[in-house]
């Protein structure tokens, strides 16, 4: 599969940097250097987005919010040399994906970013449909369906919560397991982000039985 991947950055020098080591790996690769332009292609679909925080006109943060109102299951990734803290959890709390400080190498970029895809985009999934309560799980659309056909609409991060809880049914997942499977090995923050996710998915699919284990950790249950 040939990934379609969008990448925001108005430094000219790492925008061709970039380029040119993510067209390497057999990517599609578009690039902008500012953020309206970007704004003009969120209905291409991209695999994922690659966004500079600190942009000339649009920000990241703002096109973060309308990506992903277009597509809430879209990836994105956070590139940026400001506060790493403090826009790690903004960029957190807007939806994001992953986040790189500046400067970094463009070959753990490209480590990132395969890393990201095959979390989002399992190969071994693409034909799976999954049911469970009133719900039908899409794998490879990544879509939510009631069996009305009411779709629930969940972001990037609670889809991935929803396929690694399908996948370990009836066992006792750690926060610890959780963080390593839906953000990777390399985030860094609270463990709380955990129970603020879950609780977002219990929201959206009700009918779903993820029981609390206190001191530990989730188990979801048929």
């Amino acid at each position: 599969m040939t990934y379609k991947i969008y990448l925001v950055e108005d430094d000219q020098n790492l925008n061709d940097i970039l380029y040119s080591y993510l067209e390497k790996e057999g990517w599609n690769v578009k690039t902008f250097f500012d953020g309206k332009s970007a704004q003009r292609e969120i209905s291409d679909s991209p695999h994922l987005w690659i966004l500079d925080i600190m942009l000339p006109d649009v920000d990241g943060f703002q096109l973060i919010s309308e990506i992903k109102e277009f597509d809430s299951n879209v990836p994105v990734m956070f590139i940026s040399a400001r506060d790493a803290d403090l826009d790690r959890i903004v960029g957190l709390e807007k939806g994001s994906d992953d986040y790189l400080a500046k400067p970094f190498s463009p070959r753990e970029l490209v480590i990132r970013v395969h890393n990201l895809l095959k979390r989002v985009y399992p190969v071994e999934k693409d034909n799976k449909i999954f049911r469970i309560e009133d719900y039908i799980i899409d794998f490879k659309k990544r879509q939510v369906n009631k069996e009305n056909g009411q779709i629930i609409n969940l972001t990037s991060k609670e889809f991935d919560l929803l396929i690694y809880l399908i996948n370990n049914l009836q066992q006792a997942l750690s926060r610890e397991q959780i963080i390593n499977n839906v953000w990777g090995n390399d985030y860094f923050g609270s463990d709380r982000v955990v129970d603020d996710l879950v609780r977002r998915l219990r929201k959206k699919m009700t009918a779903l039985k993820i029981e609390t284990i206190y001191g530990h950790g989730y188990r979801m249950v048929e």
